[in-house]
């Protein structure tokens, strides 16, 4: 309610904080509380800026533990007004994700199960993908069991005929008759709409009739399919029929392999919570006519001393808010702490009533109970994974922790080095090595932006400062290590901007390549490890990575330079000729010393006179 906070009385705190506290709006919006160093620590939202915020300073109110550490360590606050309570809720979502405060529930799925992706083209595809992007395709999953979604995936195909190339289709396309049909059209798997012998219009009712069947829509879809049957009957189109029929029975058959949970035909999610120390575990069953289609879990962290009802809350409106369908019915295991922002948020995304039930007794607290089960054995499995872990860390990362007296085993160390001749093509790379083993997925490459001229150290600072910076910015995994190929300069250009950019306490150290010393920070000695030690053998092979891929990602840039300056301006020799080129003789000047037999094999007679008279004439253009 308006104005019950009104007259609290506030705890002691610093001016500034108390001049806000005093001037905070009555309006909806999301608070940002801020530690001594500027760093914020937690997010929230508020029906009433002004109620919500100063609740948190009141004398005498009860807190939990966790929070009561939270009032301690606030120094400073911010302030986002909204005009709904919903636009907050979405705020508060999309800045704990990026900004990962420390005293927020972190809710995260396990990204490397599968999804069934439906395309956002004209003539959609459907296939299974790992990667989720927002690119205005359809997702269904996760699949947490693979041959759950084989088989859907197969019903898909076996039922509808879709198609599986990856050509750009597009009715102008078609109907320039730009593409032919392939052997699936042959064999019954598509039904040809490369050469237009399915229209757009019939493509994507069939396309709607596959994302029926992959939300568990099947009474609805046999339905449509019935009626689509008895239409060609009684039209004589008895083939047709046939085709429908088998379709009705097919998914018969799909429908038969799902786990029968209700006799009613409802359409339901359950959700359920359970808590262990400081992680969590979320599971939501999808029921759709009555029949288990799916589920989902996600962890939590951070819920030391928070109740069910506030993890409960965390997953729903993380999870809905991005969903692509909300149920009419939620049975959940607690009820959320604010139930009424939680009905607003599902109401105004499936654009109807939504009915939360907590149920207590019979068949529906048997799902809770079931949904619970599911929940633990996840949250089980997390804590064997975490053993494992601690167990299985290599011997050599465990002596390098011991070598650098490092604060943590370095499981996840990025290197850096940089490249150039003369300044020319000044680049630089990064490598990622996880557990001993290179990942290269993970590496990038850096064309220096700031520097001019051959300047390593000022270099290794820009980079050092890109990198990082966005890591910080995206919320992106910082590394246990940090390594840059160089001694004492190269080392503190490095060290220096990491404070610049709030990383003081970064683990870092150079790799000198003179003695194989290692450079750490604040010692003005070197540490020589033993020739024989794996620790150093590993930063060596790490440096020696860093550099491979480094000078090669600068071989391309001179190259690419070289082709576009020199040997492209002979008339007749164009990128792709010059290539071959460089590739057959290795340089310009293995070009210019060729016989003009040996260029006319590779690039032709007329090219290769072409060339001879050029480089013979243009006394300027010095070899590589």
């Amino acid at each position: 309610m308006p104005g019950i906070f009104e007259d609290i009385e506030i705890q002691e705190v610093g001016f500034g904080l108390k001049e806000k506290l005093d001037n905070l709006p009555r309006q909806p919006g999301v608070y940002q509380f801020k530690n001594a160093d500027g760093k914020i620590i937690y997010v929230g939202k508020a029906k009433i800026l002004r109620n919500r915020v100063r609740s948190y300073f009141q004398k005498g109110h009860n807190h939990d533990p966790k929070t009561k550490v939270l009032v301690t360590k606030i120094a400073d606050l911010e302030v986002i007004v909204t005009d709904s309570e919903m636009e907050a809720l979405i705020l508060e979502n999309t800045l704990i994700k990026k900004l990962k405060p420390r005293y927020n529930i972190d809710l995260r799925d396990d990204k490397s199960y599968p999804y069934i992706v439906v395309t956002n083209e004209p003539f959609p595809r459907v296939y299974v993908t790992r990667k989720v992007r927002q690119d205005g395709s359809r997702y269904y999953g996760p699949y947490t069991d693979v041959k759950t979604m084989r088989f859907a995936l197969k019903s898909v195909r076996d039922i509808f005929q879709i198609r599986s190339c990856k050509l750009p289709l597009t009715e102008d396309g078609i109907s320039r008759k730009k593409w032919k049909v392939c052997l699936d059209y042959h064999i019954g798997k598509c039904g040809g709409p490369c050469e237009g012998l399915v229209s757009l219009e019939e493509y994507n009712d069939m396309i709607s009739q596959v994302e029926r069947l992959l939300k568990g829509k099947t009474r609805d879809l046999i339905d449509q399919l019935a009626e689509e049957m008895q239409g060609y009957s009684e039209r004589l189109e008895f083939e047709k029929a046939g085709e429908t029929k088998k379709k009705i029975a097919a998914i018969k058959v799909y429908t038969e392999k799902q786990k029968m949970v209700s006799f009613e035909l409802i359409e339901r999610d359950i959700i359920a919570a359970v808590s262990e120390d400081d992680d969590g575990c979320g599971v939501i069953f999808k029921v759709r006519d009555g029949k288990l289609i799916g589920k989902q879990h996600f962890y939590l962290s951070n819920v030391s001393e928070r109740s069910e009802s506030e993890m409960i809350e965390t997953l729903i409106e993380r999870y809905y808010i991005a969903a692509d369908y909300i149920p009419p019915e939620l049975f959940l295991s607690a009820e959320p702490t604010d139930i009424e922002m939680v009905e607003e948020l599902l109401t105004t995304k499936r654009g109807g009533e939504v009915r939360i039930t907590v149920p207590d007794e019979g068949e529906d607290l048997k799902l809770i109970r079931m949904c619970r089960a599911n929940a633990k054995f996840m949250l089980d499995e997390l804590k064997i994974q975490k053993e494992k872990g601690k167990e299985t860390i290599p011997h050599t990362l465990q002596a390098l922790q011991r070598d650098l007296r490092l604060p943590a085993p370095p499981r996840r160390i990025e290197c850096f080095d940089n490249s150039n001749i003369q300044g020319s093509d000044p680049v630089a790379s990064m490598v990622v090595f996880v557990d001993g083993k290179p990942r290269k997925s993970d590496y990038r490459k850096f064309k220096i932006k700031t520097v001019v001229g051959a300047d390593d150290f000022a270099s290794m600072a820009e980079i050092i400062e890109r990198r990082y910076t966005r890591v910080m910015r995206e919320g992106g995994q910082l590394p246990d290590l940090v390594v840059v190929d160089g001694g004492k300069g190269q080392l503190s250009a490095a060290v220096e901007t990491l404070r610049s950019i709030d990383l003081p306490n970064q683990p870092i150290v150079g790799l000198a390549k003179r003695l194989e010393e290692v450079f750490v920070p604040g010692e003005s000695e070197s540490i020589l490890l033993p020739r024989t030690s794996s620790a150093l053998k590993l930063l060596q092979q790490i440096r020696d990575e860093a550099h491979r891929f480094a000078i090669t990602f600068h071989r391309s840039l001179r190259e690419k330079r070289v082709i576009s300056t020199q040997l492209t301006d002979i008339s007749g020799v164009g990128p792709t000729k010059a290539t071959k080129l460089l590739r057959e003789f290795g340089s310009v000047k293995g070009v210019r010393e060729a016989s003009l037999e040996r260029l006319a094999e590779v690039v032709g007679m007329k090219a290769a006179n072409n060339i001879k008279v050029f480089l013979g004439e243009a006394d300027d253009v010095s070899p590589e």
